[in-house]
């Protein structure tokens, strides 16, 4: 946005241009708000996209034991994701037989891995990127499962533990550096 200029009164040929009043000038360095009327008030909105992933979607060879297991029994993957999210109330074998059930009869098993990619990104306040949940688990659903069973290991949440054994390592673990019980990221 350049300056906005008038030719000056009198001079017909216009050549010493002259800067209108009232026009924001943002060379200026003046803010913009100098211009806003009186009584107009700019709210302060504080929009908050959330934290980045830890990884990326197709960063999987990051990981490779468990890409090699999510490209062959991706339900076994969702299950372990599932077990760790809802704290132990399903267990890995009950997600990952869910899962392998929408798989072949209703095609729908990204409505399971984008309920459960979703409920990941509220807890921990994670971006909704490179694409929203659903798309991502429709088009590339091995990638997805492979960054959220990233995401949990990165935050001591291993899902190949499961929830007892989480809780076992957080119970046993914590005089080690680094080490956090599970329940300081687990919030509700």
């Amino acid at each position: 946005m350049g300056r906005v200029t008038t030719p000056q009164r009198g001079n017909p040929d216009g050549s010493s241009p002259v800067q209108q009043t009232g026009i924001p000038v943002q060379q200026t360095g003046v803010p913009m708000s100098q211009f806003a009327p009186p009584g107009y008030h700019q709210a302060n909105v504080n929009i908050s996209v959330g934290t980045p992933w830890r990884s990326g979607l197709f960063d999987c060879q990051e990981d490779q034991t468990n890409a090699v297991m999510t490209a062959i029994l991706p339900c076994v993957t969702f299950g372990q994701i599932a077990e760790v999210l809802d704290e132990g109330e399903m267990t890995c074998p009950l997600g990952s037989f869910i899962y392998l059930l929408m798989m072949p009869a209703l095609c729908s098993q990204w409505v399971m891995g984008s309920k459960y990619r979703e409920k990941m990104r509220r807890r921990f306040n994670l971006v909704e990127a490179p694409y929203s949940d659903c798309a991502t688990h429709v088009l590339c659903s091995c990638c997805s499962l492979c960054q959220e069973y990233r995401e949990l290991k990165a935050r001591n949440l291993d899902p190949s533990l499961g929830w007892n054994g989480i809780l076992a390592q957080g119970q046993y673990g914590s005089e080690a550096p680094g080490n956090a019980p599970p329940n300081q990221y687990m919030t509700k």
